[in-house]
């Protein structure tokens, strides 16, 4: 079963004609992100600075199928899926007032856990595991 978040598009994240800006989507997917870790129990701050280890997107790309504009109140559903011992992706669907049920754009993320100070590949963490198995 997908994380769910809400959100409402925001002025800022529009471009000059008036909709989402490309690169926003992406923005918007990683604030879910940040949630579903939350929500999971994982402490953020210790997460985002830990010293030792460090999880960056090496892969990113959205779909886009219908407009999103200002005012609009997104559902992003997020789905990770373990691909290797040290890497995961995420794909989100993104709906815009879920009137029609029609997703607005698709997304998706690959993470790689890194060693961040030789910048070599390590296993994932038993937290990201766990946090994992629960989607």
């Amino acid at each position: 079963m997908p994380f769910t978040y809400s959100r409402t598009v925001h002025f800022q994240d529009t471009d000059a004609a008036g909709v989402v800006y490309f690169a926003n989507v992406l923005a918007i997917c990683h604030e879910a992100y940040e949630a579903s870790l939350a929500t999971s129990g994982i402490n953020l701050k210790a997460f985002f600075r830990n010293p030792t280890v460090a999880i960056p997107i090496v892969h990113a790309s959205v779909d886009f199928y219908r407009p999103m504009f200002c005012g609009d109140e997104l559902t992003i559903q997020l789905n990770p899926q373990q691909l290797a011992d040290d890497e995961f992706a995420i794909s989100y669907q993104i709906f815009a007032n879920e009137i029609s049920g029609r997703c607005s754009a698709k997304s998706m993320t690959k993470h790689v856990c890194i060693d961040s100070v030789n910048r070599t590949r390590k296993n994932l963490s038993e937290e990201i595991i766990n946090w994992l198995s629960q989607f």
